[in-house]
């Protein structure tokens, strides 16, 4: 069949959404709901607290960014087709929705490692923490992290816009991503292979080996620790990130470095679904219930909005 060159390609079908589309609707509509009240929450309270002021909580709050902008660049787009007989996307809408959520993804990976080594200078390098992550350094990684992102994202965009396509295509997904675009594509994909096994490396094998060496530098230290109270507040400042860093790696392995057969839409929508819409709604969960800092600036918060006088109060 001879290939339709991909400026004629106005739209794709997804293939990717299951019979039980109501269901599907009301629970992404809840767990987006969620996402926009715990990371709003989170950079509310990065933003106001004097007692969150620090490069912990600022790279914090560029997370819980990176977790709304993840989130809204699929789930709108989710809902829309949940509610249509047959889910689609415009051409140029699907390069937009990719090249936002790799931008977002590259951005997180660098971040979580630039939050790790945050986590080991100030346990393992007291004395030099207020120099090595001074506010210009912190506002400079932040730019850069997500500046990587987004030149990561521009490269898997542009080599996304030179594939062709045969036929109606059709993406074995919810929404729109570099794997499934492959799999539609019937002019050579190795290009964009090769940059996707690249991104895979630098973009996150790098940061997660950061992520490693950092904690277990902190591990060391924290084992070497005098007194048990030393270690366990050591430990409860770094447990929630270990979790986000977790529960965000796998997931990420999972979506771009799996089979590329043998995997059904339903599998794929699944891993996807865990990958860039659970996890932005657990983050701010999790930093909650395991920070103490986060959930005392919460406690504050409540306080002075029930205070009589105050804003939002019934005085």
């Amino acid at each position: 069949m001879a290939g339709v060159n991909q400026t004629q390609v106005t739209e794709f079908v997804l293939l990717g959404f299951s019979h039980a589309r109501p269901f599907l609707f009301v629970l992404l509509l809840a767990v987006y709901v969620a996402t926009l009240l715990g990371n709003s929450a989170i950079l509310a309270l990065v933003s106001l607290d004097r007692h969150l002021r620090r490069p912990m909580y600022f790279f914090l709050g560029h997370l819980s960014c990176l977790d709304l902008c993840y989130s809204s660049v699929t789930v709108p787009k989710i809902l829309a087709n949940a509610l249509r007989p047959q889910a689609t996307i415009s051409y140029r809408g699907c390069l937009a929705q990719m090249f936002f959520l790799m931008g977002c993804a590259g951005a997180e990976c660098a971040l979580l490692a630039v939050m790790a080594y945050d986590r080991y200078v100030a346990i393992c390098r007291p004395l030099r923490y207020a120099q090595a992550m001074s506010r210009g350094v912190c506002v400079a990684t932040a730019t850069g992290c997500w500046l990587w992102g987004l030149l990561d994202s521009a490269l898997h965009t542009l080599l996304a816009a030179r594939l062709s396509f045969c036929g109606a295509p059709r993406l074995r997904h919810i929404f729109c991503d570099v794997p499934p675009l492959l799999g539609a594509a019937c002019s050579d994909t190795r290009p964009n292979q090769l940059a996707l096994h690249l991104a895979s490396v630098f973009v996150g094998l790098s940061p997660f080996l950061l992520v490693v060496v950092s904690y277990l530098r902190i591990l060391a230290a924290v084992l070497g620790m005098p007194l048990a109270t030393s270690r366990r507040k050591a430990l409860s400042t770094c447990s929630a990130h270990l979790l986000v860093v977790a529960l965000y790696f796998v997931t990420a392995n999972l979506n771009y470095n799996r089979p590329s057969s043998g995997y059904s839409p339903a599998a794929d929508a699944l891993v996807s679904a865990l990958y860039c819409i659970v996890t932005p709604a657990l983050n701010p969960l999790i930093y909650s219930l395991r920070n103490r800092e986060v959930l005392g600036a919460l406690r504050r918060a409540v306080r002075a909005r029930g205070t009589p006088g105050s804003p939002g109060s019934d005085a």
